[in-house]
């Protein structure tokens, strides 16, 4: 399969290509192109208001493209409604978390895995995995509006991951954390690319977890790609440096 540039689309990614989304105005990305390959962990930084939230919202379906091409696994599904591309394999996470608060911890879950066509039983199976995996099936009766806050963040994950996606992307799955509460996410989210043969991408600020967390990070500002690369050769890039990390941490 080729793109429209005569170039192959790799059939084991979720390829970004040339993607550009516009509001009124504003143009929030200009041309990205990133690629997630299956077992990796891509993290997705920047300033607040460079374009991460948009891209996620444009690859998840939420916002159609300006322009630009989307593939999984070599199929197109840029500006396909969001159920379209979580049955082609994408799952999210939101930044502001979404939780059915009136169901119970167990049918939040639950209703993920039905959203894209699981039977009955392989939802309910699905969910009693997920909800293991993240830590929380203690958590399963209670509802969501009784959950501690570090819990519904693990549980917007589960629900995520009861969608069996070839491709997850997180939407700052640490905001709000504390210390304790980061590294135990940490813990869980750094084999879970390998385990499950899924791509991952991750948006969030605490540096700290990026850093450990990440094989690859993508660097936005203005919309724009400014840097990309390990942890390691990114902090070195001086755009970098400026517009995000700050001279003062001296590439660290």
């Amino acid at each position: 399969m080729l793109d429209n540039q005569n170039n192959p689309i790799q059939e084991e990614t979720l390829f970004v290509q040339n993607v550009t989304k516009n509001f009124a105005g504003l143009r929030a990305l200009d041309g990205v192109s990133l690629k997630i390959s299956k077992g990796e962990i891509i993290g997705l930084i920047g300033p607040n208001g460079s374009g991460k939230t948009t891209l996620i919202n444009v690859i998840s379906g939420l916002l159609p493209v300006s322009d630009g091409h989307i593939f999984v696994d070599g199929v197109q599904i840029a500006s396909k409604p969001a159920h379209d591309v979580a049955h082609a394999g994408v799952a999210r996470t939101f930044q502001t978390i979404r939780l059915f608060k009136e169901l119970t911890v167990f049918e939040n879950v639950e209703v993920a895995a039905l959203s894209v066509g699981a039977s009955r039983s392989d939802a309910k199976e699905r969910t009693h995995t997920a909800l293991a995996e993240m830590g929380v099936t203690d958590w399963s009766d209670y509802l969501a509006s009784e959950l501690p806050y570090g819990h519904e963040r693990r549980v917007e994950v589960a629900r995520a991951l009861a969608m069996h996606p070839k491709y997850l992307l997180l939407d700052e799955p640490g905001a709000g954390l504390n210390e304790e509460e980061s590294e135990g996410l940490l813990e869980i989210l750094v084999p879970m690319p390998e385990k499950k043969n899924l791509g991952m991408l991750i948006v969030d600020h605490d540096m700290h977890l990026i850093m450990r967390l990440c094989t690859r990070l993508h660097v936005l500002n203005y919309g724009k790609t400014i840097g990309e690369g390990t942890p390691e050769e990114v902090q070195k890039i001086p755009d970098v440096i400026k517009a995000y990390l700050g001279k003062s941490a001296g590439g660290k």
